[in-house]
């Protein structure tokens, strides 16, 4: 009895080792030779199911299985995300919002105002598609007030990042969602709670300590705002960018209220589903946005159209995780990982904020990192009975952790406002290392709730 008891323990402590290669194999091949991850995740699903001692037949079947499992699933609704955000960023809505937001504020509160412009608008905008949106706005906001660039940055970029790790329908919470077996609509719903405060304390509480940082930004990135008659109507433009949101939180609330009946659920069902919450979306903001405000629908559909292009990496990362999730599934790895795990002296949410951490601050990518850890931490999941909601929220504010320079986020901070290297590091990261913080605090305080 003692030589099995050995002997599993063995067997145990090389699958951990299997696992911990693969990972350290993801870290150098994406941040130090600069692979393409797809490439990269196929790479080390392989070299993780040989060293699990996977039948070699087996091997292409499951990477083939999940790729097809997590893209079926997400390749749609990520794809729909990326035009309806198109339309919002052309069509100058996300700009009305800004200017609506500020107004409201006043000059006073900018830097509030700014922080939720950039939560607001980041909810249907790619990370990358608001940064270069809304950099524009900062420089026409610091031109005319005469407030320091990197005060009205670092709340406006810690929005948008906010939107992006704990959010849907963006990418990596997106795909998270499914592999934890969380809900699409109580995410959103827990992610406002977690990100409001998040986003308040990491954005204009924390630009208080970086107003005498001077900022140089080049001529090339100070271009002119849209004008007021061209941006669509502030009704029409919150309506509208805001609508994912108000379907699926208001189809989950209908749910949880116990006022639909069992003959309408089917109903509340089918109108909740992402992907056809984000294709009423792309249809609203089609008429809203565009054919209403005289923009003819061909031209419409191949501008929104060109925003494929944009979520093609995304996409690839995504299968590329989907391969190496399946690896350690079917290998068996993730039972074990599970059995491990429970007896960490750590929280579940923490462990999993943790691993996201390590491997963002390893690799650079938010969404490699978000993606990773939840291959990683499913196992305990299901075993702990931790919420999955929450974990996703977890594993969302660790992936945003300390971002520095092997992050494209940190460069294109750095070259638009002209800052040092130093100086990058002492806004922009410590800006992100806060968010990744506070937020874990603010999902253990709603963890006691729900």
């Amino acid at each position: 009895m003692i030589t099995d008891i050995a002997s599993a323990t063995s067997g145990t402590a090389w699958q951990l080792i299997a696992v911990v290669l693969a990972v350290l194999s993801l870290v150098v091949m994406i941040g130090w030779g600069k692979m393409q991850p797809l490439l990269a995740f196929v790479i080390a699903s392989i070299g993780a199911a040989l060293l699990l001692k996977m039948p070699l037949d087996a091997i292409p079947k499951s990477i083939e299985k999940g790729i097809g499992d997590m893209l079926g699933s997400l390749a749609l609704l990520l794809a729909l995300g990326a035009i309806f955000g198109k339309m919002i960023a052309d069509s100058g809505a996300a700009q009305k919002i800004a200017s609506v937001l500020i107004k409201a504020f006043g000059t006073s509160r900018m830097s509030i105002a700014l922080a939720v412009t950039g939560f607001v608008v980041g909810i249907p905008l790619f990370y990358n598609v608001g940064f270069v949106l809304l950099a524009p706005l900062v420089f026409s906001l610091g031109r005319q007030s005469g407030k320091p660039l990197v005060w009205l940055a670092i709340p406006l970029m810690a929005g948008l990042s906010i939107a992006h790790g704990f959010l849907p329908p963006h990418p990596s919470p997106s795909a998270i969602v499914p592999m934890l077996g969380a809900d699409m609509g109580l995410t959103l719903l827990y992610g406002l709670a977690v990100g409001i405060p998040t986003v308040l304390i990491a954005g204009p509480v924390f630009a208080t300590t970086v107003r005498k940082i001077t900022s140089n930004p080049p001529e090339l990135f100070v271009s002119p705002p849209v004008s007021d008659d061209e941006m669509p109507s502030a009704f029409n433009a919150f309506g509208t960018a805001l609508l994912p949101v108000l379907l699926l939180s208001g189809a989950t609330v209908l749910s949880f209220s116990g006022l639909v009946t069992a003959e309408y659920k089917p109903i509340v069902a089918f109108v909740s589903n992402p992907i056809l919450v984000m294709l009423i979306a792309v249809i609203v903001a089609s008429v809203t946005l565009g054919m209403v405000r005289g923009t003819g629908f061909r031209q419409l559909m191949e501008k929104s159209g060109s925003a494929l292009r944009e979520i093609a990496p995304i996409l690839l990362i995504i299968a590329g995780a989907g391969a190496l999730k399946q690896i350690l599934v079917d290998s068996g790895v993730s039972a074990a990982l599970g059995s491990v795990m429970q007896t960490l002296p750590v929280h579940p949410l923490v462990l999993g904020w943790l691993i996201a951490g390590a491997i963002r601050v390893s690799l650079g990518s938010a969404t490699v990192a978000g993606l990773t850890a939840a291959g990683l931490i499913a196992p305990l999941v299901a075993s702990s009975g931790v919420n999955p909601n929450l974990m996703v929220l977890a594993v969302g504010a660790g992936s945003l952790m300390f971002s520095h320079v092997n992050d494209s986020g940190f460069w294109m901070f750095k070259e638009y406002f002209g800052l040092t290297v130093k100086d990058t590091l002492r806004t922009w990261t410590l800006m992100e290392g806060l968010v990744g913080i506070v937020g874990l605090i603010c999902v253990l305080v709603l963890n006691q709730f729900v």
